[in-house]
């Protein structure tokens, strides 16, 4: 496709098309026509190139995949010498897990748009088959905020928002009746999953004793709220826009009104994959943050979800997408929030560096839930598998001048400030929390 805009320092297309790159006869001719289009230049690939000039990278059909999706359509891949760069549509978070473990060479994928808890439980072997671990990188945070908790329809009248308290004695009774609540997210012990939790467990509703937790992938949420089969739901964008514009259900709550600029998802890699093209992790890293610069521009929303929202990515339609994207809510129960603060963020505040003390909030819930054993060394994990210091060295080579100083980064607000109480349900590690935050 051509038409793409000049904006945040990224010249996109500039009348180059991606056919045009890929058929390009050569590497030399890639990196010759890179050269012209885009105003970085290609300097890894002129300095030494990459080990490789191909990676097989898996998204799942969610908003926050955008920065893997618009570096290949924008040739910023190819711009940094990796022109083979395949980005693969993946039917759910179970599936990313298990070609992971078959890597490319496999048939299956070196890295991937991921969970943030993900490459943890994947390293340790607490998710793959007979627990044989997989050691993990993860390159960069693609996202903050902007993923929803959703209820259906016939929880209307008791508005339910942040406070999920109105749900207690509902889902009580649906317990007793023996048919209890079904509550839906897309992978244990990921982001969705610790989301629902903390928000459930704050209003005193046992998420493994008061409801049924259930695991649907992102893309089937909808469909499944349609027929029934669920109470609650929490997924990343589009899912939770379309539900609303279906008019099966509305959004609870923003998962940033529970925790201001929280991370999301991440760029993982195979460990091996890395160890084995250091240069080529690099030029994957350029090409992901400068697409994260682009997709945080308010100016290039619009072309986004026309990209995005196409068949041979999301195949959804554009109006599920656009209004969230641009921070426009309309949860679907008569709140309309315009220009909220609480929007998709893909380069601000920080969003693409890796906090070590992000991951170790998650995987500080993980042991919560009983995903990962108490005894678990989380800060040896994190310093195995967060390589913030090879984010730090692609913002040298992009002129990024805005580097965190600090590996930590503390909860601004979360559930208001308010730290709940440990004799609740499920929150017996709640200082452990705060604590390991604030580190």
């Amino acid at each position: 496709m051509t038409g793409f805009t000049k904006s945040n320092g990224i010249t996109a297309r500039s009348g180059i098309t991606r056919r045009s790159i890929l058929r390009a006869a050569s590497a030399t001719a890639v990196l010759a026509a890179a050269k012209t289009a885009f105003p970085f230049g290609v300097r890894v690939a002129e300095a030494a190139g990459p080990e490789t000039t191909r990676a097989v990278l898996g998204y799942i059909a969610l908003t926050d995949a955008a920065p893997l999706i618009i570096a290949k359509e924008m040739g910023l891949f190819a711009k940094h010498g990796m022109p083979d760069v395949e980005v693969s549509k993946q039917a759910s978070w179970g599936t990313t897990r298990d070609n992971l473990v078959l890597g490319s060479q496999g048939s299956g994928i070196d890295g991937a748009h991921i969970l943030t808890p993900m490459p943890y439980l994947i390293s340790a072997g607490k998710v793959t088959q007979n627990n044989v671990p997989l050691p993990m990188y993860i390159l960069a945070r693609l996202n903050l905020d902007a993923q929803g908790i959703s209820v259906g329809k016939d929880y209307a009248d008791i508005k339910v928002g942040v406070d999920a308290t109105p749900l207690k004695e509902v889902f009580a009774r649906k317990k007793a009746a023996g048919q209890p609540a079904k509550v839906a997210m897309t992978f244990p012990g990921g982001t969705h999953d610790l989301w629902l939790r903390y928000w459930l467990a704050a209003a005193g509703i046992d998420p493994d004793k008061d409801v049924e937790t259930i695991v649907v992938p992102p893309p089937q949420m909808v469909a499944n709220m349609k027929v029934g089969t669920m109470d609650a739901f929490c997924v990343g964008e589009p899912w939770n826009e379309q539900l609303v514009n279906q008019g099966i259900g509305y959004t609870a709550c923003n998962t940033a009104e529970l925790w201001s600029r929280h991370p999301e998802k991440s760029l993982a890699m195979r460990a091996d994959w890395v160890d084995a093209n250091p240069r080529a992790a690099h030029a994957l890293l350029l090409a992901v943050m400068e697409a994260q610069q682009w997709c945080d521009d308010m100016a290039n929303k619009e072309q986004m979800a026309d990209v995005i929202s196409k068949r041979a990515w999301f195949n959804v339609p554009r109006k599920d997408i656009i209004d969230r994207i641009k921070g426009n809510y309309d949860y679907g129960n008569g709140r309309v929030a315009q220009n909220s603060p609480h929007v998709m963020k893909f380069w601000r505040d920080h969003t693409s560096y890796p906090f070590e003390s992000h991951d170790l909030w998650f995987l500080t819930e993980d042991i919560r839930w009983g995903k990962l054993p108490p005894e678990t060394d989380i800060k040896a994990m994190v310093a195995k598998v967060n390589r913030q210091d090879l984010w730090k060295q692609a913002a040298v080579e992009l002129g990024v001048s805005d580097v965190p100083a600090s590996t930590s980064r503390g909860v601004e607000t979360f559930f208001d400030g308010k730290v709940f109480d440990p004799g609740k349900p499920g929150d017996y590690l709640a200082s452990l929390d705060i604590k390991r935050i604030a580190a």
